[in-house]
């Protein structure tokens, strides 16, 4: 018994099978162009994921933007336009033999999957922040997921952190890429990690634009920890594999509760439990919520 679990990213779709409580036979694909393309895309890896199961159960995704799995559609906006505002949900279904489907927005699959298994199991508030190609977020209250009236409780990315600029805008690692690579004509791009790589280097632009990746991200932080007061953050996303970016970010809200006299607060700031696999696994936390008939045993 197994399910196939999908989550959408800006520049990869990756995906595992879940069977015997634990992610196998996990890749990745760059994210297609367009909504034929990733059809085609989804079908070819669920045929070969599905060779490798006895019988695979549903489908689970991890989806940007407002997911609204009731209804079965994704409102607002995402790096991948092509998903929103028609009944994806269907058409998912449809794709896969009229297997059973959940999805949920991608920052509320990692805070599921954080709350099931990984590290907010012993705290009852808590703000997850997925720091991927944009900013996105979730809140976590009473152990419950907090969505909002119109599903949109936790998109954190919106946060105006400068007069025409938002969290996401600046406060990504590939934004950070890109800012260097604006200032450096004729050099060859350079990625997120290759930034990392630069600034441990000595590059003194690429120290420039990692000191303000982790200024802007310290700015959204300490607004969050003014506004909810969690007992712990926990940070999801690729970046958030870097084992020196709590202490980095903790440093730097302190200094700014410092300054805002806002002493009493305290930060506790952790990375995922499950790194780059949080939204699958949220993924499927939330397809045995809305699916409590099947079983994985």
């Amino acid at each position: 018994m197994a399910i196939v679990v999908f989550d959408f990213g800006g520049t990869s779709v990756k995906y595992g099978l879940w069977a015997a409580d634990q992610l196998a036979q996990q890749g990745a694909f760059t994210t297609p162009a367009t909504w034929v393309e990733m059809q085609e895309s989804l079908l070819a890896t669920f045929k070969e994921l599905k060779s490798h199961a006895d019988t695979v159960q549903g489908v689970a995704f991890s989806l940007p933007g407002v997911v609204d799995n009731e209804k079965g559609e994704i409102r607002g906006e995402s790096a991948i336009p092509y998903i929103h505002n028609f009944p994806i949900k269907a058409a998912f279904s449809e794709m896969f033999g009229g297997l059973p489907v959940a999805m949920e927005n991608d920052a509320n699959c990692a805070a599921l999957a954080e709350l099931w298994k990984g590290s907010a199991k012993d705290v009852n508030n808590a703000l997850v922040i997925a720091l991927g190609t944009g900013i996105g977020g979730s809140v976590i209250l009473n152990r419950q997921l907090f969505r909002g009236r119109d599903l949109v409780g936790g998109e954190f990315g919106y946060m105006k952190l400068g007069p025409q600029l938002t969290w996401s805008q600046m406060g990504t690692v590939v934004n950070a890429a890109a800012r260097y690579n604006d200032q450096n004509p004729g050099g060859e791009p350079v990625t997120g990690k290759q930034l990392f790589e630069l600034a441990a280097a000595g590059d003194v632009l690429a120290q420039t634009e990692l000191n303000k990746f982790y200024d802007y991200n310290a700015q959204g932080l300490f607004n969050l920890i003014s506004s909810f007061n969690p007992d712990r953050i926990i940070l999801a996303g690729g970046v958030s594999a870097r084992k020196d970016l709590p202490g980095i970010l903790a440093e730097r809200v302190s200094n700014l509760l410092k300054w805002a006299n806002l002493t009493a607060a305290t930060v506790d700031i952790q990375t995922s439990r499950f790194s780059n696999d949080a939204n699958l696994v949220g993924a499927v936390k939330n397809f045995t919520d809305w699916h409590p008939e099947v079983t994985l045993a």
